[in-house]
């Protein structure tokens, strides 16, 4: 089963994830997509860190998310994937959409396109349970700026795209879960 799990930064998202990977029974594997870029940023790794479970497997991969998945999807494992928000960064970065962006240029990211293509294809095909936590980045008025902008749509597109995949989905909201799409199963 895929499970996509939304909400905004701090609202308890990945806490449900990590809560719903525990009740699956199944071994788990924590796929992270983020990098500590800086030193908040390592900070924010470290504080996730510190909350999993010692014995879950841990898989640090900020681009090649489909792959990775195929690479470790079973069907008595639980993966968890936090976060595809950080991945979507990750791509728009290294694929240079951000720069193209900015110069005024159409958007023709490969990187993006190829990478994003793959988890759409590989995810119905993956056995075992998959948890894919995501920031909604929507909720808000539209960025002034080329990039913020760039990503905000990005995000919405790849959200959509995930949620139709999924057997559940659910908004996390100052902690609390509201399911929009499937039931506790």
């Amino acid at each position: 089963m895929i499970e996509l799990i939304l909400g905004g930064a701090r609202s308890g998202k990945s806490a449900l994830a990590e809560q719903r990977a525990l009740e699956s029974s199944l071994a788990v594997t924590y796929i992270a997509t983020g990098e500590a870029g800086d030193v908040e940023m390592a900070q924010r790794i470290a504080h996730h860190q510190t909350r999993r479970p010692a014995h879950w497997a841990l898989v640090e991969e900020p681009v090649h998310l489909a792959a990775t998945l195929r690479g470790h999807a079973a069907a008595d494992r639980c993966l968890l994937v936090d976060c595809l928000t950080l991945w979507l960064s990750n791509l728009l970065l290294r694929g240079q959409a951000a720069r193209q962006v900015e110069a005024g240029d159409a958007v023709n990211c490969a990187l993006l396109k190829n990478e994003t293509i793959a988890l759409f294809n590989c995810l119905p095909q993956l056995p075992g349970r998959v948890i894919l936590v995501a920031n909604e980045v929507g909720l808000g008025i539209v960025p002034m700026g080329a990039t913020t902008r760039l990503f905000v749509d990005e995000a919405g597109r790849l959200n959509q795209r995930v949620a139709a995949l999924s057997g559940r989905v659910t908004l996390v909201a100052a902690g609390l879960p509201l399911e929009l799409k499937g039931n506790a199963s």
